[in-house]
């Protein structure tokens, strides 16, 4: 009987904290709608000429190219290749080539992922730009609110003791025992750090870099970075380990509670975990 009863009562709740501030909130929808342009038209940009190059030029004398998509034609047909670092690969169907057998599409990247979803480099370019300077303000808002309201100090940058409890943190996600607490734990503060830090600054910078009026008003940038096309690659790098990022952070985002912290995102009240401790201006 006694063991029916404990079955019976409900599970003991956390308190409900004020966790997300409204700058946080404002800043991060913004990103992610400005993320997901820059993304789907800098794909399109890159349709219009489907190869990375490292160094300060490129030309037809010699191929310095790190990364070339395309179709080739071959005996069963035309089919498309991905060459990476001198390794070819068949990607017919993803990249290269795609759509329908009677009717297939020889773009890099298939229209699906693309802005505009045909052929329109002038279009990408008006959206990639627009967007990026969207980007660029509310990361500018959102470090200045970040400074003041102690967001940045006290959620961002990691600690020694952060540092220390990492490798602990890092066995506890990858068995999926994932903490609630009032703030965040080290590994969110070191992944959050070098997304701010680290490639934010630098896809900002390299987008830059490819502007030949940025390249006269700073010309630091092209030594930086190597040259346009040097930076060109970068920028691709630096996508595609934002899109990892933003992978990984849905993944954790369902497995945590997508309920919990989507509330947490819109409101800025979030449901800390049983154990951690009431403090004046929480919620029960």
């Amino acid at each position: 009987m006694g063991q029916e009863a404990e079955k019976a009562l409900p599970a003991a709740r956390g308190p409900l904290i004020y966790r997300q501030s409204v700058w946080t909130r404002l800043t991060h929808w913004v990103w992610t709608i400005s993320l997901f342009f820059l993304l789907l038209s800098g794909l399109q940009i890159f349709n219009a000429h489907p190869a990375l190059y490292i160094g300060m030029e490129s030309g037809f004398d010699y191929d310095n190219a790190v990364l070339r998509i395309g179709a080739v034609n071959t005996a069963e047909g035309p089919r498309g290749r991905t060459t990476l670092l001198g390794r070819s690969f068949d990607t017919t169907g993803v990249l290269g080539m795609s759509g329908p057998a009677a009717n297939p599409s020889f773009t890099a990247f298939p229209g699906a992922l693309t802005i505009p979803s045909f052929r329109d480099l002038a279009t990408g370019r008006v959206v990639h730009f627009f967007f990026g300077w969207v980007f660029v303000g509310t990361l500018f808002a959102w470090f200045l609110a970040s400074l003041v309201n102690g967001h940045l100090r006290r959620d961002i940058v990691p600690r020694g003791t952060d540092l220390r409890a990492l490798p602990g943190d890092f066995v506890d996600h990858a068995r999926l025992r994932l903490h609630r607490g009032r703030r965040y734990g080290p590994l969110q503060k070191l992944s959050y750090f070098i997304v701010f830090f680290v490639l934010f600054p630098l896809i900002v910078l390299t987008g830059l870099t490819m502007s030949p009026g940025m390249d006269a008003a700073w010309p630091w940038l092209l030594d930086l970075f190597g040259g346009r096309q040097t930076a060109r690659t970068i920028h691709f790098i630096v996508m595609l380990a934002l899109v990892l990022f933003f992978l990984v952070h849905i993944a954790m985002t369902v497995l945590a509670g997508p309920l919990n912290l989507l509330r947490s995102m819109t409101t800025g009240w979030y449901r800390a975990g049983a154990a951690t401790p009431a403090e004046p201006g929480d919620r029960p």
